[in-house]
């Protein structure tokens, strides 16, 4: 990946070479490639809206959505593995009727009166608050 330059650096370099100092001599003395020199005046025009192209802040937009969208993607990945080995782990064993017991669950495969579960049985007794146990109201 390059090596990022503040803006301020840039535009110092851009003014040092305007003055007419040669490109490879502010490179070598700034320890900077002359390639950045020469493409940073294109993006200059580019930010300025001079040329069409995409400007350094939508870049750095881009950069940031596309290492988000990464991330997303990687934990989306995680997730969907999760869910595989979550449905291979909880398949129901079901007993036969050779060994006494009955298949758990309705015919349906819905459990039977979990907790939060509905039930075919209604509401239960009603229960007797504490005041009316003593018959005072």
């Amino acid at each position: 990946m390059p090596k990022r330059y503040p803006p301020e650096f840039r535009r110092k370099v851009l003014d040092l070479v305007a003055a007419g100092h040669r490109v490879a001599q502010v490179a070598a003395d700034l320890d900077i490639s002359e390639q950045a020199i020469y493409t940073w005046p294109h993006q200059e025009l580019i930010d300025t809206g001079q040329l069409p192209g995409t400007t350094s802040t939508d870049n750095a937009e881009l950069v940031a959505a596309r290492r988000r969208i990464a991330e997303l993607e990687a934990e989306v990945g995680v997730h969907r593995r999760a869910a595989e080995l979550l449905k291979e782990s909880s398949i129901p064993v079901q007993v036969g009727a050779a060994h006494g017991s009955a298949k758990r669950g309705r015919e349906d495969d819905r459990p039977v009166g979990g907790v939060g579960e509905p039930t075919d049985r209604g509401p239960g007794p009603r229960r007797k608050r504490p005041t009316d146990v003593t018959g005072t109201s």
